[in-house]
């Protein structure tokens, strides 16, 4: 895994600290251990697949969806940041 620069040099986790180890436990098919690790990891996934999908193909509102799924991620990243410090 490679190291968070954040972590190591200025002594606090980053936001995407978990990111990694969240998507091997995913991989490996531990969702709640992935859920656990990293709780934006699912919307991030849905975000991925979903702009994979438009390139691939025509889909009616996939700007919508994108658009959804980006502030569904972004919102549970900062959401779970805030909620992992102060806890």
């Amino acid at each position: 895994m490679l190291p968070c620069l954040t972590k190591k040099y200025l002594g606090f986790e980053c936001m995407g600290c978990g990111l990694q180890r969240s998507l091997v436990a995913l991989l490996q098919g531990h969702f709640s251990e992935a859920f656990a690790l990293y709780p934006a990891i699912f919307p991030l996934v849905l975000l991925g697949f979903m702009v994979t999908l438009n390139f691939m193909f025509t889909i009616k509102f996939a700007t919508k969806i994108i658009s959804f799924l980006a502030i569904l991620s972004v919102t549970t990243i900062i959401v779970s940041y805030i909620l992992k410090l102060t806890s």
